[in-house]
């Protein structure tokens, strides 16, 4: 029986670098995203579009981001993950002047397209690098400090996209992308070490075609579930044809060596459990940020200026919970603390639901506070033991396996949402939003995210004890032998 002790070293200043470094993409990525959503009515505008219409363009972003984050590992073990990392903001950042040059809607999808391939390389390749950096015993405190500055995005991105887009210009959004991509190309080249792969397998072309027709379909058909884009008959197609092409995939992947996403990292029980466990909790998640602004500005009529301010709250609960996850993974483990945490979490979003115009703000935004701070620290912890069982030659694959399943179920929350709330009207019999409609709908994905659960409650005392905790002496299986015994 291993020796457990203690790990109380506090992650040291230089060790903390290399997320703050990846972390200025990801702030780059999640404040163009936060920010855009302000200024869609005057990009319509001024290209001569309807706001409607101009969605898909953006829509487009998402699509490129789900396509090829699936190949992003392989690219990271070929070309080495510190060269396509500072590609990749490269990349995203001429997207991002050609976004703000834009002329046309066309001009536009195009440009949305290449951010989106630079997006798709920029987060799960600076999580690889991580990985293959940072000590086990250091990665939850790795990870709290790479999501720090990607939380600030959501939390200032909608009042700065309001004030860019009154007294300045829309293109202005797009174009301010480039310091902070700079400033991360420079940093990487002076700071970040080579992370190369052993072995680079050759590229699944099969596989990458598959997963890239499946996946977008799929993500697209959820996007677009209840916003009228596509006729029923459509979207059902388009839902249908990707599930079969991803139901190709697995028979694919389970009969070829190198997979470009490998199902196999599954029989590890702690990747599993975040994987699993983490998709059933981020399609609850996932509705959050549809759902609330719906609720309040046309269930109770708040400005979005209130709206916004609401929100805000959740995102410094969220930030706040950044700093104490690692003590109290510490304290009390991955298993306990990923049940007791996720309960609870998942009924504080329920009581979103019993929320009313008449609800004071305070109390509004004291349950939006609490439940980012909860929901920041499930998530932590979910990442943190998705890779406490994953070898230095399994990061890749295992990244762009657990970003892909990241991304749908994300997606798929919006879709679900955006199913109850049809779904109520049409029993009701009116096309009208009303405020009591988003009960239902709160309480149905809260009960979805609190399927998690179930994956947790199976997971060993010391499951995930080489991220939390010190062994005396090491004891580790080998690769094959923990496939073998799972």
């Amino acid at each position: 029986m291993p020796i457990i002790v203690l790990e109380t070293a506090e992650m040291p200043s230089s060790a903390r670098l290399i997320p703050l470094i990846i972390a200025s993409a990801l702030f780059m990525e999640n404040m163009d995203a936060t920010v855009i959503a302000t200024a869609l009515p005057a990009i319509a505008t001024d290209l001569g579009t309807d706001p409607i219409v101009l969605k898909l363009a953006f829509t487009t972003y998402l699509l490129s981001l789900t396509i090829f984050i699936p190949v992003s590992g392989w690219f990271a073990d070929r070309f080495g993950a510190k060269l396509v990392f500072r590609t990749a903001i490269a990349v995203f950042m001429v997207g991002s002047i050609a976004c703000g040059s834009s002329q046309s809607l066309g001009w536009l999808i195009a440009a949305r397209a290449l951010q989106g391939l630079g997006g798709a390389m920029m987060v799960p390749v600076g999580r690889i690098i991580i990985l293959r950096t940072v000590s086990k015993a250091q990665l939850v405190d790795a990870l709290a400090w790479l999501t720090v500055p990607a939380l600030i995005g959501p939390l200032v991105g909608p009042p700065v996209g309001g004030f860019i887009t009154t007294y300045f210009d829309w293109r202005w959004i797009f174009w301010m992308n480039i310091p902070f991509g700079l400033l991360g190309i420079m940093l990487a080249t002076r700071l970040m070490p080579n992370t190369p792969a052993e072995t680079v397998p050759p590229l699944d072309f099969r596989g990458f075609l598959l997963s890239a027709l499946g996946l977008s379909s799929l993500v697209f058909g959820f996007t677009i579930v209840g916003r009228g884009m596509l006729p029923d008959y459509a979207l059902a197609t388009l839902i249908i044809f990707g599930s079969i092409c991803l139901a190709l995939y697995v028979r694919h992947a389970l009969s070829n060596q190198d997979p470009i996403l490998d199902l196999r990292l599954l029989r590890i029980h702690s990747f599993r459990a975040g994987v699993a466990g983490g998709s059933f909790y981020r399609i609850g998640v996932g509705a959050i940020p549809f759902l609330l602004p719906l609720m309040f500005q046309l269930g109770f009529g708040f400005s979005a200026f209130q709206s916004g301010m609401l929100m805000c709250s959740a995102a410094a609960g969220a930030i706040a919970m950044k700093f104490s996850t690692a003590r109290l993974l510490r304290r009390f483990g991955f298993r306990r603390l990923l049940v007791a945490n996720g309960l609870v979490s998942c009924g504080v979003m329920a009581t979103y639901g019993l929320f009313t115009a008449m609800t004071p703000f305070v109390l509004i935004s004291l349950l939006l506070l609490i439940g980012g701070f909860l929901r920041s620290l499930q998530f932590t912890a979910l990442n943190a033991l998705s890779y406490a069982d994953i070898d230095r030659d399994e990061v890749s694959r295992a990244t762009s396996l657990y970003t892909v399943a990241q991304q749908v179920s994300l997606s798929a929350g919006v879709a679900i949402a955006a199913f109850i709330l049809e779904s109520v009207q049409v029993l009701r019999g009116t096309r009208d939003i009303l405020a009591t409609d988003f009960s239902a709908a709160f309480l149905i994905v809260a009960g979805v995210a609190a399927f998690s659960v179930l994956q947790f409650r199976w997971l060993g005392i010391d499951a995930g004890a080489s991220v939390i905790w010190r062994r005396i002496p090491p004891l580790r299986e080998s690769t094959s032998e923990r496939h073998a015994d799972l």
